[in-house]
């Protein structure tokens, strides 16, 4: 799907769409909760049903209640999932898990398929097969699991014990939620130590509040270290999912330039870490900016089209950005020199210019829902087109229609 849009400056106030993260952890522990939860606020963007079909796999049931109303521009609206749990450790046929393009889900759903002794098969797109899976191949090999990974697929089969886990802090923290869902419904104590330095911490946090709220605790002893208290039990609960601070991003970088859009129903209290957005605006609306995006990887494109917006910027801690749905910093990169504006990139540097002018050729998506809503906020300053626009639906799939609703002028081609 291609996607035109006219120089428009972008006016009112929208909702912040539904958090994916937290509505991707709340379905998890739904999932594994002993009857049936109503969670409320769900968008079923691609990676949402991808941890639902992985769920519905295991034997869970699930249905969508309200909302999915398709308008012209795609996109659906929130609604309510009500979900019917298993226990995940108690026998069933062995499963086949279609993960998608959805990290979180594969990575989620790894350690609840070694409860079971079945062996799993879990599937995704050749990209997302390609991220990395150390810590559980790791992990399967200390225990005697198997762990089989080819390029369409993976296997997983055996009994996870508890004990405790070691793990680098410096790798993505789905890994760590992984585990913290499987460990509590165990027989036995664990615990979680991470190697410092310990990146992405927020997320942990949003799993373990997502957790709480389905009546497991887990606690931190130290700045490195979760300790999990075993034989617990996710409990039915009728909950709601935040808005998200990761996708609002893209609709408050619509006023550099020059729009004036707020956006409503983002908790202040939030643990997501892609909320500090909003100082960074504010740093590279002042000048040029030194920025750490180790804890807020997600943010990477928006903040990079915000630099090339202003005044320029060296971002740190970009080394994860290559291992999402594309290698974000060199899809930027390629994509900003249409628009004139270069981009540095090191081992765990990115460096970018300021001043953006109209793309003489179409923009590229990457197949990358991020690179595209970040292109989308640059051209409503140049104009120009995208291809790949069809890309949003993985996590914000009414996001042309939000676009439209705040005056921008979008206009839609198939491809």
């Amino acid at each position: 799907m291609k996607i035109t849009i006219l120089p428009s400056k972008a006016y009112g106030k929208t909702q912040a769409p539904p958090s994916k993260s937290m509505a991707h952890r709340l379905l998890v522990c739904a999932g594994c909760a002993e009857g049936t939860s109503r969670i409320r606020n769900i968008d079923l963007s691609e990676d949402i049903l991808a941890t639902l079909r992985c769920l519905k796999a295991m034997g869970a049931e699930w249905s969508m209640e309200e909302g999915n109303a398709s308008g012209a521009y795609g996109g659906a609206e929130a609604g309510t999932v009500i979900m019917k749990g298993i226990d995940p450790g108690k026998p069933r046929e062995a499963a086949l898990l279609d993960c998608g393009e959805c990290g979180s889900t594969l990575r989620f759903m790894i350690p609840l398929c070694l409860m079971s002794g079945r062996t799993d098969t879990l599937t995704g797109s050749r990209t997302l097969l390609k991220r990395p899976l150390t810590v559980y191949e790791k992990i399967c090999e200390e225990q005697g699991f198997v762990f089989q990974k080819s390029e369409d697929r993976i296997q997983v089969s055996g009994h996870l014990t508890a004990g405790t886990y070691e793990i680098p802090g410096n790798i993505s923290s789905q890994f760590i939620s992984g585990l913290l869902f499987a460990l509590p419904l165990l027989k036995g104590d664990s615990t979680i130590r991470l190697l410092p330095p310990v990146e992405s911490r927020p997320y942990i946090g949003m799993t373990m509040q997502a957790q709480a709220q389905f009546g497991v605790m887990s606690k931190w002893e130290d700045d490195c270290t979760i300790r999990i208290r075993g034989g617990q039990h996710y409990r039915a609960r009728n909950v709601r999912t935040e808005g998200d601070y990761s996708n609002a991003a893209f609709l408050e970088a619509l006023n550099l330039t020059g729009g004036n859009v707020t956006v409503e129903g983002l908790r202040e209290e939030s643990l997501q870490g892609d909320k500090v957005y909003r100082q960074y605006f504010d740093r590279i609306r002042e000048g040029y900016a030194g920025i750490d995006l180790s804890d807020c990887p997600d943010l990477g494109p928006v903040l990079m089209a915000a630099a090339a917006l202003r005044h320029g910027a060296l971002f740190t801690g970009t080394r994860r950005l290559r291992i999402k749905e594309s290698d974000r910093g060199a899809a930027m990169r390629q994509e900003l020199a249409k628009m004139g504006v270069s981009v540095e990139i090191s081992e765990n540097e990115i460096r970018v210019a300021s001043g953006v002018r109209p793309p003489q050729e179409p923009l590229d998506g990457h197949n990358d829902h991020r690179i595209v809503m970040a292109l989308a906020v640059l051209l409503t300053e140049t104009g120009g087109t995208i291809c790949g626009a069809q890309a949003v639906g993985k996590s914000f799939p009414d996001f042309w229609k939000k676009l439209a609703e705040l005056g921008v002028v979008v206009k839609l081609e198939k491809e």
